[in-house]
C-alpha cells in the first residue's frame, strides 16, 4: 500500500529517476488518479515553457481517449496566448518539449499536441499503483466525504429507487430497464464513497390491489397459490381484468361523450375494487391480512430472482409504507399554503395556478376518501427523510413518468420544502423497442433471466470462428447471459431507445458482455499459477516498454478519468466504450505473446504477468461498477 500517500508515491517516482516532490496544481488528485501525476508534471514543465499561469497551464492539458493518439493533450487556444497561432505554439512546443522521463516524443496534432508517457515511467509508476489500490482503483472515495478535509468523517447519503416492479402484475421491460441502470447508479455512488441505500418501491398499494382482492374471491386457489404463488397472482389478475374491460369501456365511452361517470363508478367491478382499497386504507384487518400475504410473496420471488443478478435491495419499501403522519403533514402543508382545492369531493392542485401549467391538474385525494399515487409519493419523500436524513434521492424511472416527478418536486416546493425538491433527481430513461423471442412471453423477472441463459447457450453451441475461452457450464451460461443483457442495454445512452439483438447480445467480440467475460476468463486462465510472488519493487519494468505492453498501460491509466465522467453524467456506456478499448488491446497483445517462445524468460513472464493481472483488476472493477460479476469458472 506505499503508494497510497503521498509520501510513498514520491518515493516510488524518485527511483523512476523523476524529480520531487510532485508540482502540486490545484484540482489535481495524485492519490486517486495516476494521470495526474504526468498531467502535472507536464503542466509544470509547459507552464515554464510559454510562461502563462500556473492554472491555465493545467486546464490547457486534458487526457487522451484515442487508442495510440497520446496520453496527454495540450490544447494550444486554452494557453490563451496573445498574437501567436495555434498551430505555430504547437509546432514549437513539440521541438521544445523535453524528451526525458516522464515524457515520450510528442505527436503535433493541428491545435493539439499529443503527448505520450515514456513506457519505463508509466510501467514502474502504474503496476504498484494499481496492485496497491487493487479494487479501489478507479474510484475516489473522497468524492462522497461530507467535509472533504475530513476523511474519516461522515459520508453524504443518497437513495437510489430502482427496479420497483407492480404487485401481482407482469414485470415489464421498463422494470428491467430500471434495474439495470438503477445498479449501475448505486454501485457508481458506493465506488465514490457515498452511503448508498438501494430501496426498491413496490407498488403494492392502490385500486389495482383492490381490484386483484376481487379476482382472488373469483378465481383465486390456495393450492395453486402455495405452487407458484407470483404466477398464480398473475393468472388472477389477468382474468379479473378481462372481467372489467366492459365497464372500463363503459366508462371510458361516457366520459368521451362528457357525461358523468359517478353512477358507473359506484357498481360492479368498479365499487368492489375501490370498497377493499378502501378498506385496506381503513386498515381493516381481513383486507390487511390478504394483501401482506399477497407482498409477502411477491418480495420472496423477487429476491431470489435479483439474487441471480447480484442485487441486494436495502429496503422493499411500497405506496403502503407511507405513514398516516406524513400524509397528513403533506396535506396540510398543501391547505396551509392555499393550493390544496376541493372539487367534486375531491381534492387536488392545478398547477397552472403556481407557475407550472405544463403540470396540468393532479388529484391528491379521491372523494371516497383514499390516496392518490402523488400523495403517497410526497408522504414516501417525507418518511425517507425523516429516517435517513438523504443527501439526494434518485428515482430511476422511464421518462414517461417525467411529470410525476415534475409534480413531485413542483409540490414539494409549493409546501415549502424547496429544501428536499432541491434533493431530488429523476434519472429517466427510454424505452426498450423491441424483444428477443426469448423475452416476448416473459412474465416475471426470473423469465428475462432464463431466456438470457436460453440466447447465450444456443449462440455457444454454434460454430464459431472467434476462440471461446468461457465454459459451457451452467454457472458461466448464467454470467455471459447476464452480462449480455446488461451491456446490450447499458451501452446505449439512458434516453436512447433500442431493440434487444440477439447477435450483438452474445457476440464475443467489440462491445459486447460476451467479448468483456470472454477476454476476462482468457486472463484468469493465463494467469493461473503466475500470479502469487510478484515483487514490484523487483521487475524487470524494461520487458514492458514494447508498444503492445505500453497501449495496455496507457488505456489502464485512462480508468479513473472514465469512472469519473461515468459519475458525473451518470452515463454507464463511458464505462462500456473505455472496457471494449482494453479488451481489444489486452486480446491482440495475448495473440502476440502466445506466437512468441518464453522458455528460459523468467524475467519478462513474471512482467507480462504483472501486467496482465492488473489488465484483469481493472476489467473486474468496471464489470462490477455497472453491475456484473466478473467470470468464474
Amino acid at each position: 500500500m506505499a503508494t497510497c500517500t503521498v509520501n510513498g508515491l514520491q518515493d516510488l517516482l524518485g527511483k523512476a529517476g523523476l524529480d520531487t516532490p510532485v508540482p502540486d496544481f490545484p484540482g489535481g488528485d495524485i492519490v486517486h488518479n495516476p494521470q495526474d501525476i504526468f498531467r502535472a508534471y507536464l503542466a509544470d514543465t509547459l507552464q515554464k515553457l510559454v510562461e502563462v499561469d500556473r492554472a491555465v497551464a493545467y486546464d490547457a492539458i486534458q487526457p487522451s481517449n484515442m487508442t495510440g493518439m497520446g496520453d496527454l493533450v495540450i490544447v494550444s487556444p486554452r494557453l490563451r496566448l496573445k498574437g501567436v497561432k495555434p498551430k505555430d505554439l504547437v509546432s514549437d512546443l513539440a521541438h521544445r518539449l523535453p524528451r526525458s522521463p516522464p515524457f515520450a516524443c510528442p505527436i503535433p496534432d493541428g491545435i493539439h499536441l499529443r503527448v505520450l508517457s515514456s513506457p519505463n515511467t508509466l510501467s514502474r509508476l502504474l503496476l504498484p499503483y494499481v496492485h496497491d489500490r487493487n479494487t479501489s482503483y478507479g474510484y475516489d472515495s473522497s468524492i462522497g466525504l461530507v467535509d472533504a478535509k475530513a476523511p474519516e468523517g461522515p459520508r453524504k447519503k443518497v437513495i437510489v429507487e430502482f427496479s420497483s416492479p407492480n404487485m401481482a402484475s407482469e414485470f415489464q421491460v421498463a422494470h428491467l430497464r430500471s434495474t439495470l441502470i438503477g445498479a449501475y447508479v448505486a454501485n457508481v455512488h458506493a465506488g465514490m464513497g457515498w452511503d448508498v441505500v438501494k430501496m426498491n418501491y413496490l407498488g403494492d398499494w392502490g385500486k389495482q390491489i383492490g381490484l386483484l382482492a376481487a379476482g382472488w374471491q373469483r378465481f383465486g386457489s390456495e393450492e395453486e397459490f402455495q405452487k407458484a404463488p407470483l404466477q398464480h397472482l398473475l393468472q388472477v389478475n389477468h382474468k379479473i381484468e378481462e372481467l372489467f374491460k366492459p365497464e372500463k369501456e363503459e366508462c371510458k365511452t361516457a366520459k368521451g361523450e362528457g357525461k358523468d361517470v359517478t353512477e358507473i363508478e359506484s357498481r360492479g367491478l368498479y365499487a368492489e375494487r375501490d370498497d377493499f382499497f378502501k378498506k385496506m386504507e381503513d386498515k381493516e384487518p381481513e383486507a390487511i391480512a390478504l394483501w401482506q400475504r399477497f407482498r409477502d410473496a411477491t418480495v420472496e420471488d423477487y429476491k431470489a430472482s435479483y439474487a441471480r443478478l447480484g442485487i441486494q435491495f436495502d429496503e422493499y419499501s411500497g405506496e403502503s409504507q407511507a405513514s398516516p403522519e406524513s400524509v397528513e403533514e403533506v396535506e396540510a402543508a398543501l391547505k396551509e399554503k392555499g393550493v390544496y382545492e376541493e372539487h367534486e369531493g375531491s381534492w387536488r392542485i392545478d398547477f397552472s395556478k403556481h407557475d407550472a401549467k405544463g403540470l396540468s391538474t393532479a388529484v391528491v385525494r379521491y372523494r371516497n376518501g383514499t390516496t392518490s399515487y402523488l400523495l403517497r409519493d410526497l408522504a414516501a419523500v417525507l418518511d425517507r427523510h425523516k429516517k435517513h436524513s438523504f443527501d439526494k434521492m434518485i428515482y430511476v424511472v422511464a421518462m414517461e413518468q417525467e411529470m410525476h416527478f415534475h409534480r413531485v418536486t413542483k409540490t414539494l416546493e409549493l409546501m415549502g420544502r424547496n429544501d428536499l425538491a432541491d434533493k431530488i433527481q429523476h434519472v429517466a430513461f427510454a424505452k426498450i423497442t423491441g424483444l428477443l423471442d426469448e423475452f416476448k412471453d416473459a412474465q416475471l423477472l426470473s423469465d428475462y433471466l432464463d431466456g438470457c441463459r436460453l440466447v447465450t447457450q444456443t449462440a455457444m453451441a454454434e460454430e464459431t470462428e472467434d476462440t471461446i475461452f468461457v465454459t459451457k457450464t451452467d454457472q458461466s451460461l448464467e454470467s455471459v447471459g447476464i452480462s449480455g443483457l446488461f451491456i446490450q442495454d447499458l451501452n446505449h445512452k439512458r434516453t436512447t431507445s433500442y431493440a434487444c439483438d440477439a447477435k450483438r447480445m452474445t457476440a464475443f467480440e467489440g462491445e459486447t458482455g460476451a467479448a468483456i467475460q470472454n477476454c476476462y476468463a482468457r486472463l484468469v486462465t493465463t494467469l493461473e499459477g503466475n500470479v502469487d510472488g510478484i515483487d514490484y519493487d523487483n521487475l524487470d519494468y524494461t520487458q514492458l516498454e514494447t508498444e503492445d505492453y505500453s497501449e495496455v498501460l496507457r488505456i489502464i491509466t485512462q480508468f479513473p478519468d472514465t469512472t469519473y465522467a461515468s459519475f458525473k453524467t451518470l452515463e454507464p456506456t463511458t464505462v462500456i466504450i473505455y472496457l471494449g478499448r482494453l479488451v481489444d488491446q489486452v486480446m491482440v497483445t495475448l495473440d502476440d505473446d502466445d506466437d512468441q517462445d518464453w522458455t528460459d524468460r523468467e524475467d519478462a513472464t513474471k512482467a507480462r504477468m504483472a501486467l496482465y493481472e492488473n489488465a484483469r483488476q481493472v476489467m473486474e472493477n468496471g464489470l462490477r461498477m455497472l453491475g456484473l460479476s466478473p467470470w468464474t469458472a
